[in-house]
């Protein structure tokens, strides 16, 4: 008989090994507070396994992302398993797989993550009597998990997009010359659409019976020559015109491997250089040191983030703050305007006030 000195040894009640201090509790204690059926999709009971419950579950991720961050669907499974407050939480169920886990998160939820937390926060404000008059805000660029080297921007596209421009009206000029015996000219402008590329080579192809020829040992015609230029013009003008929709009106640049990033002049780097990274500019709102209202933009500047920021806290808790306190970086005139319009008062420095006042 072999014998080990180590043996597992738990109370019967979990609880008496969690201290009373530990966050799970508060949490627990709010999130009962709160109605989750109205976030969650109601499936009809079929034969087989039991389903695991949904509020449990719901319970058990937020609780993951609170207390770890971002953490991956298998993490949250090993925590389940060994973490004794994930083992309170999902009261003596068996500990969920990482794909139930999955398919719950992309399947069983109805709303927007956000709703919860809005909910979540309108509980505690009532309870804690939370000041919503006076509201501090700051913001910072965090770098996105992007290739740092993989930048577009919207000046350069725009400044090809132009010579493109003028290279296919060369092109024009000398497909025209070639088919003017057959008294047909195609229309030379300052700016081309993709669609009329598209039909001048279609048609082009068309009057002088292109024969399309590829490969080595293959002489290619003067026609020919001219068609692989304006499809190669074409192609280009579909991939500036893609960078350009992708970048939008807001921002000047965007990172190839996410879409979403924009690129910010961090204030240091973890080289210790200063430089253009890709990233998202967090802003938050503070009442009584809770998190009221967050956002996520693609604006290199906190002047920008101000107005719609505001608007999220009105929609949130369907009125403004008095007292926005803010520093120099979200003061200008457009946002000084705002806040008379809206009733708030101006808390914010401009950018230039300790240099004109000396301190």
């Amino acid at each position: 008989m072999y014998n080990t000195p180590y043996q597992l040894k738990l109370p019967l009640e979990i609880e008496k090994i969690i201290e009373i201090s530990d966050p799970v509790y508060t949490f627990s204690e709010v999130l009962n507070q709160i109605d989750l059926k109205r976030y969650l999709v109601i499936k009809e009971n079929r034969t087989g396994r039991r389903r695991f419950d949904s509020e449990t579950l719901l319970k058990v991720i937020l609780f993951a992302f609170m207390e770890h961050g971002y953490v991956s669907v298998r993490e949250i499974e090993k925590l389940c398993k060994t973490d004794i407050r994930f083992m309170w939480l999902l009261q003596e169920e068996k500990a969920p797989s990482h794909m139930t886990i999955d398919n719950f998160m992309n399947h069983c939820l109805t709303d927007s993550i956000e709703n919860i937390f809005n909910e979540i926060n309108r509980y505690i404000f009532e309870v804690e009597n939370v000041d919503l008059e006076h509201i501090y805000i700051d913001g910072t660029k965090l770098e996105a998990n992007a290739n740092k080297y993989s930048w577009v921007w919207k000046k350069s596209s725009l400044k090809n997009r132009q010579k493109t421009f003028d290279k296919i009206s060369a092109l024009l000029e000398e497909i025209n010359k070639t088919i003017v015996y057959q008294g047909v000219k195609f229309d030379i402008r300052n700016e081309y659409a993709i669609e009329y590329l598209e039909q001048v080579a279609e048609q082009y192809v068309k009057l002088v019976d292109l024969h399309i020829v590829r490969g080595k040992g293959h002489r290619k015609s003067t026609e020919q020559k001219h068609y692989d230029k304006l499809i190669e013009y074409t192609d280009k003008l579909k991939k500036y015109a893609e960078h350009i929709n992708t970048c939008g009106d807001s921002r000047n640049s965007y990172s190839k491997t996410d879409n979403g990033a924009t690129f910010f002049r961090m204030k240091r780097d973890y080289m210790g250089n200063d430089q253009l990274l890709p990233g998202y500019n967090i802003q938050l709102r503070l009442c009584d040191e809770y998190i009221s209202v967050f956002d996520v933009k693609q604006y290199a500047s906190d002047m920008d983030c101000f107005q719609p920021l505001m608007e999220k806290f009105k929609e949130t808790y369907n009125k403004y703050p008095k007292y926005p306190v803010a520093d120099a970086g979200y003061g200008s005139l457009n946002n000084y305007i705002y806040c008379q319009e809206h009733g708030m008062e101006k808390y914010m420095k401009f950018p230039m006030f300790k240099k004109r006042n000396g301190r």
